[in-house]
């Protein structure tokens, strides 16, 4: 159900469970938490920006499973890491399976390694089929998308931007993403002076990891599966809830039986 919602829909628990009404709060929260354990989301806090005190909450899922560190690699910079970190390697090879064939010496050489302003420009298609690219315009476009992305553009704000506000129909995707490509190149980013009493290489906290359950910040490497140690363990303290509070005359009938029981037994001590 999840993979089939549209980018910026909400992913809270009530939301999900107004959208889907057999099941219950309580059965989404624990099926969000399965998910999170199995690699396929997490939750994150951004800083809209970085001289604002403004933040977002987003849900990012996976339909791939990934590990902690691929999660980690994603939160700190927002981009996918390299398909190269142990946790996104295929399975080792069982015993028994037939090895294959070794690749014969003619084979056609392998195609040219595919940069991220290509990547980004590829993606397009999938963010927004109006802007499906071919493998010609990627080519042609990729100088145009690697200035932005040297200026400090990551995937996701390229991906935003270009496919923001689109007209119903695009004719010429090619040419509709390089009039964008131009008119909103982001700027040079001026360089920013180091904070007086700070070292010049401590940067502004942008993004912070969530527990998937009780939605805690924490550092990413702390939340194993998406999870902190409480959520995982089910050690999280629970609050008792305040017993009922007695109505006034019933405090003031208690409070005169107490009296009349000191009284009655300091006479009976007198009497002895």
């Amino acid at each position: 159900m999840i993979d089939r919602f549209p980018e910026g829909a909400a992913m809270d628990v009530k939301s999900l469970a107004a959208f889907n009404p057999l099941y219950g709060q309580q059965a989404v929260r624990t099926a969000l938490n399965k998910l999170s354990a199995a690699g396929h989301l997490r939750r994150v806090r951004e800083r809209v920006g970085a001289d604002r005190s403004q933040w977002v909450f987003r849900t990012y899922f996976s339909r791939t499973p990934r590990g902690d560190g691929w999660w980690n690699h994603f939160i700190a910079t927002g981009e996918a890491p390299p398909e190269t970190l142990p946790d996104t390697l295929p399975p080792a090879e069982q015993p028994g399976t037939a090895r294959p064939r070794e690749a014969s010496t003619d084979a056609q050489p392998p195609p040219a390694e595919e940069t991220p302003a290509h990547r980004a420009l590829a993606g397009l298609g999938a963010a927004d089929r109006r802007l499906a690219l071919s493998a010609a315009d990627c080519a042609a476009l990729e100088p145009l998308a690697a200035e932005w992305l040297a200026r400090g553009a990551t995937e996701a704000v390229f991906r935003t931007a270009m496919t923001a506000g689109l007209p119903p129909e695009v004719h010429s995707p090619a040419a509709f993403t390089r009039r964008r490509l131009v008119d909103k190149l982001p700027p040079v980013r001026p360089a920013v002076p180091p904070h007086p009493g700070h070292p010049a290489d401590v940067l502004p906290v942008t993004r912070l990891a969530e527990c998937t359950d009780c939605r805690v910040p924490a550092r990413p490497n702390a939340l194993l599966g998406g999870l902190c140690r409480a959520c995982r363990t089910g050690g999280r303290s629970v609050v008792p809830p305040p017993s009922a509070r007695l109505a006034p005359t019933a405090v003031h009938r208690h409070a005169a039986r107490v009296r009349a029981a000191l009284h009655a037994g300091a006479i009976g001590v007198d009497h002895e």
